[in-house]
């Protein structure tokens, strides 16, 4: 059961000693304004960009004609922990609830994990760049038994590529596609925001950020953009992150057929397909994908990208595929040769009876009962602090959490980030999952600058750990007022502060 904690009740009312400072947090309307944000913009890769290339930019070129590409949101984070003290060797000090990382030990009712493989002298050879067979046979036959029984039109090893991770394959997706628009959501996973910029143009269709829409993928919207701006390519995370939303059943049909309608090409990120979270006994062990309501697995225009990372609980081997059309697999094989060169291949053999479907089926069920037990249990104590989720997660194992009733500085996203920094936890601030591949907006006034991705994924005493910290900030923001906030940070572990103050 979670602890009872009294809800804060803050002081609207500062002393005249720290008017000075509350004005100027109150009346923040720029990045400049803002430590937390001013440290972002000086990180490499984050300043904003013009509309023609420069030449020469010493502060994001290492070497001539090298420019720096900017970090993911979960890199960004973990660099500024490391400046803070965070290091790997001492990360049990921590709570990570940052990373987008499922616990990856035994969890109740699970299969046993694996701890050992084998060698084979045949495996330390390379490994095909479409993937050893035997394991792209065991993922079509996965996602035929799974989701496409009874269907004339069955997957088999020409539709399955394996790469490397998840990013590789959007990699790979992203290298075969032509000059062509391509529509992607806000929020969506951080790593879009680089792994887009290898798409010649982008047309951005924004989800609102709305309570009564639920962040629903708006499809009658994307229509209406097919037909008057020409989008060819739509890419999107579902279930989705970082608001744990999912598009199933009816609408996920809707979609699929949308795209077949249309000749528009729906690339689908499907990592969170196992984590569902139903409220009926009789409905756990199901999982979502798209699979099921495609027509012709070599027509229709489908993508679909997922693998081992967080669906089986296994982030570290590096195993994950692409399912679709025969001749998209032929053209992956061709963008691995120069990206990648492949995935893992012990790693691919030890991988092949791990999709057998009687052990999916006691993965699924295991992993299911146990994080609705975390999410529950994390959203149970959110509530009991006064922290508001606007939706909570239905899938995922992400919170996206509504700051905006926080007293300023510490209601946007970097900020009580920073702040949490000095509790020795991470959370990654909302702006991150504003899309932003030409770094040309301004993001201080993003609608995603008041919230924060919280992950449930790490281990329960890790979470309870984090929320501790949570509670401990918002007590400091009751009991003392906004003096210590929004100031101060260091830049690397041996500065003692960051920036001149701003007040």
């Amino acid at each position: 059961m979670a602890a009872t904690i009294p809800v804060p009740h803050f002081n609207t009312k500062p002393s005249l000693s720290l008017k000075k400072a509350d004005d100027a947090m109150k009346h923040m309307h720029h990045e400049s304004q803002s430590e937390a944000h001013r440290i972002f913009r000086e990180s490499a890769g984050h300043g904003p960009r013009g509309l023609l290339p420069q030449t020469v930019n010493p502060d994001e070129e290492t070497v001539p004609g090298i420019q720096h590409p900017g970090s993911t949101g979960v890199i960004y984070c973990s660099d500024r922990a490391m400046a803070n003290g965070f290091n790997y060797a001492s990360s049990h000090e921590w709570s990570n609830l940052g990373q987008g990382a499922p616990e990856a030990g035994p969890i109740p009712d699970a299969p046993p994990r694996p701890t050992s493989i084998n060698v084979p002298v045949d495996s330390l050879e390379y490994a095909p760049t479409t993937g050893v067979k035997e394991l792209r046979e065991a993922v079509a036959k996965l996602y035929n038994h799974t989701y496409r029984e009874g269907k004339e039109s069955q997957y088999t090893y020409e539709n399955v590529c394996i790469v490397p991770g998840g990013r590789a394959g959007l990699s790979r997706v992203a290298a075969v596609i032509g000059d062509v628009y391509t529509s992607y959501q806000v929020p969506d996973y951080t790593a879009y925001d680089q792994v887009l910029s290898a798409f010649r143009r982008l047309v951005p269709v924004p989800t609102t950020l709305e309570e009564e829409d639920h962040y629903h993928f708006n499809i009658e919207q994307t229509r209406k953009d097919i037909r008057s701006q020409g989008l060819q390519v739509i890419i999107a995370s579902n279930p989705r992150n970082p608001t744990g939303q999912v598009i199933r059943d009816g609408e996920l049909h809707a979609l699929v057929d949308l795209a077949r309608e249309t000749s528009t090409t729906l690339i689908l990120d499907e990592f969170y397909s196992w984590y569902i979270y139903p409220e009926n006994d009789q409905d756990y062990g199901k999982s979502v994908s798209s699979a099921e309501f495609i027509e012709d697995v070599n027509q229709d225009p489908v993508v679909i990208i997922d693998g081992l990372t967080k669906n089986w609980r296994l982030p570290g081997w590096r195993i994950c595929w692409v399912v679709g059309p025969k001749n998209l697999v032929t053209a992956l094989s061709q963008s691995g040769s120069f990206l990648d060169g492949g995935a893992n291949h012990p790693l691919q053999l030890a991988a092949i009876p791990l999709l057998d479907p009687e052990r999916v089926k006691q993965e699924k069920l295991s992993l299911q009962r146990h994080f609705k037990a975390k999410r529950d249990h994390v959203l149970a104590r959110l509530k009991a602090m006064g922290l508001k989720v606007r939706v909570p997660p239905q899938a995922t194992f992400y919170v996206w959490l509504d700051l905006e009733g926080l007293p300023a500085p510490i209601n946007n996203g970097l900020t009580f980030f920073e702040e949490l920094l000095k509790e020795k936890t991470i959370v990654i601030p909302g702006i991150f999952f504003d899309i932003n591949p030409s770094h040309r907006r301004n993001l201080f006034n993003s609608p995603c600058h008041h919230f924060v991705r919280l992950s449930f994924g790490p281990p329960l005493e890790d979470l309870d750990k984090g929320l501790q910290a949570m509670e401990h900030v918002l007590q400091k923001a009751r009991g003392e007022g906004r003096r210590h906030f929004g100031h101060g940070y260091k830049k690397s572990i041996d500065s003692p502060t960051s920036l001149a103050t701003f007040v």
